[in-house]
């Protein structure tokens, strides 16, 4: 069969053998695979995340000098059971699954080792239980999306963004996209993103942005309706003196009331919940610096070089840093539902879509972000270049 391999970073179609699969795995035909931003970072990046990946216990990653096949975002037809496995799904089955892939040594990620080739080929395969069947008749164009939403699906719900919050994205590139997507498929009423690029701020106001910046004109915090938020530390020194004296004219005694509201929810201040996604050096140093007080930052964007910042900036302003990696099953599984009942839909995020053989010119294509956001490979097509999918989609 046909695959992409990743070899010292170059891509090429090569022929290897069809996958066969081992108890409780599924061979299935791919019909649509996503190229990940991770997929990009991993053709001249692999040596460092392998590095990273061995210090933490998984010395499995795909190395520069191995022929990786890379893909982890995909849909497919079920193809061929091997043994032990339960068989629930007739042959033909559209599905999905989770990057993951038990082999003798346990699980391997898929998609990033070459002990579980990935996507960007006819066939692969995965593992039965974490394989889901595509309710709704749900095209595949929508449902090789999972995936990547169900990054999304995980920041936000980490991000924990009450309705009445601000929530500012940080990065419009495929996963901000999805983040801002989400968002407002949760009912958050105020969304802010910012984009250098003026094609991504445009497609983050398709997915529903409320406020658009453009960082080289604005910060993201300065467009922010700034009642009730604490930019500095006189405002939230003022904050701490003046809630004891207004609280001290009611009676029974200020710390009562003030227990209660904590019990009620209504003691924290007023902070937006930032979402960081874009994954360079210095990003998480500039949101602490330029970020109100108490506010709530995930870091959804994957830095694998070192990064810094000053621990006691956070520290007086009381920044909530949290990363997030991935998604639980239980994610996976209700993003593709959200998608099935039209609850979030992601079809702009998609730009274009290649052949096997335009892998290589997709991975060209996505360094420019003001051509392509997210390019499919379909492996039955002939595309050598992106072929540019209509916006009515």
């Amino acid at each position: 069969m046909k695959a992409v391999t990743c070899t010292h970073a170059e891509l090429a179609v090569a022929d290897v053998p069809e996958p066969v699969p081992g108890p409780g795995q599924v061979r299935i035909r791919t019909l649509r695979c996503g190229i990940c931003g991770s997929d990009l970072h991993a053709r001249h990046g692999i040596d460092e995340w392998a590095d990273l990946t061995a210090r933490m216990g998984y010395p499995r990653f795909g190395r520069s000098g191995e022929a990786v096949v890379f893909g982890h975002e995909f849909c497919g037809e079920v193809a061929e059971y091997g043994p032990k496995s339960r068989r629930t799904l007739p042959t033909g089955t559209q599905v999905v699954a989770m990057p993951l892939l038990r082999t003798d040594a346990g699980i391997d990620l898929l998609g990033l080792s070459t002990h579980a080739p990935g996507a960007y080929a006819e066939q692969l395969l995965v593992q039965e239980s974490l394989m889901l069947p595509v309710p709704n008749g749900l095209a595949p164009d929508v449902s090789v999306l999972t995936e990547p939403m169900a990054v999304a699906w995980h920041a936000v719900r980490r991000g924990e963004v009450g309705k009445r919050q601000v929530a500012v994205v940080i990065g419009c590139g495929p996963v901000g996209l999805a983040v801002i997507l989400l968002l407002k498929a949760q009912g958050v009423r105020t969304v802010v993103a910012s984009d250098l690029s003026p094609a991504r701020r445009a497609l983050a106001r398709t997915c529903g942005a409320d406020l658009v910046v453009d960082p080289a004109q604005d910060g993201p915090f300065s467009v922010l309706d700034a009642k009730g938020l604490h930019p500095d530390i006189p405002s939230t020194l003022e904050l701490a003196v003046g809630t004891v004296e207004r609280l001290q004219r009611l009676p029974g005694g200020w710390w009562r009331t003030w227990r209660l509201a904590e019990r009620l929810g209504l003691a924290d201040p007023k902070h937006p919940v930032v979402f960081e996604c874009v994954g360079v050096p210095g990003m998480i140093r500039e949101i602490v610096d330029s970020a109100p007080l108490f506010s709530r930052v995930v870091v959804v964007g994957v830095c694998v070089g070192p990064d810094t910042f000053t621990p006691a900036m956070a520290i007086n302003k009381e920044i909530d840093l949290r990363f997030v990696i991935g998604y639980t099953p239980l994610e996976f599984r209700d993003t593709l539902h959200m998608l099935a009942e039209g609850v979030v839909d992601p079809r702009p995020l998609i730009t274009g879509t290649v052949g096997l053989g335009g892998v290589d010119a997709a991975f060209t294509a996505l360094a420019d972000p003001e051509v392509h956001a997210k390019i499919l490979v379909d492996p039955g097509s002939d595309a050598t270049e992106p072929e540019a999918v209509p916006a009515s989609r």
